[in-house]
């Protein structure tokens, strides 16, 4: 993908769409995590902090707050002397080593939480793989953002359940999710996951460890297929 200073085309950026409800900089914060993640900010595109200001009808404040939030999920990189860039994709190899690692913790991770639901957690997971499946709202690409953050929520709360803090701490850093959906922008990604986590589900309430760990294993090893074609 062509890399673009992203702040030079007025599509790039919802200018004047800052609602201010949940705070200037959270407002910023999800607006340009949509456009990382649907990427409509090329990977490694520069972000400029002047033209954002101007955008957002906002101080630099808000921006840098919310650039700063970025670059500790890893999809900003901010350079000495330079500025801001979105962060460039993961190569093969980081791709290769994130499902290697997630095959390793989650199918065993998910078996062990089957044990420790009682129906309040089981609520909670499926309202977090609820709020995937919803279709609300005719912009495809907040849908395509919106669903990257749900579903790592999903899979955190499922390593929450499995009490083990050190696994779950070691998900969360890498930021998995984020990375692997600024991939490839495409219906099925989402698609075939929901159905993949309905699985997931089914074994929880069915309280079998052994086809809730299978059915985690399932959706990693086809997450990581669906997504493989990035890379041709």
């Amino acid at each position: 993908m062509q890399n673009t200073d992203v702040t030079s085309d007025k599509d790039t950026l919802p200018t004047g769409r800052i609602s201010r409800a949940n705070g200037l900089a959270g407002d910023v914060y999800e607006a340009i995590f949509q456009q990382l993640m649907s990427l409509k900010i090329a990977p490694g595109s520069r972000i400029t902090v002047d033209n954002l200001v101007k955008d957002f009808n906002v101080s630099h404040t808000p921006i840098r707050e919310a650039l700063g939030r970025l670059e500790g999920e890893g999809l900003v990189v901010k350079t000495h002397l330079i500025g801001y860039r979105a962060a460039p994709q993961i190569t093969r190899r980081r791709f290769d080593e994130l499902y290697e690692l997630r095959l390793l913790l989650e199918p065993a991770a998910a078996a062990k939480a089957t044990a420790a639901l009682d129906e309040t957690g089981l609520a909670v997971l499926q309202e977090a793989a609820g709020v995937m499946a919803r279709r609300e709202g005719r912009d495809e690409r907040l849908r395509y953002s919106n669903f990257a953050r749900q579903d790592a929520i999903f899979h955190d709360r499922i390593m929450q359940f499995a009490h083990n803090d050190l696994i779950r701490e070691t998900l969360n850093h890498q930021h998995t999710h984020f990375h692997i959906f600024r991939l490839m922008y495409h219906s099925r990604v989402t698609e075939e996951a929901l159905d993949e986590h309905e699985a997931i589900l089914s074994a929880f309430a069915a309280g079998d460890p052994d086809a809730a760990e299978k059915a985690m294993r399932v959706h990693i090893e086809n997450s990581r297929d669906r997504l493989l074609p990035a890379f041709e």
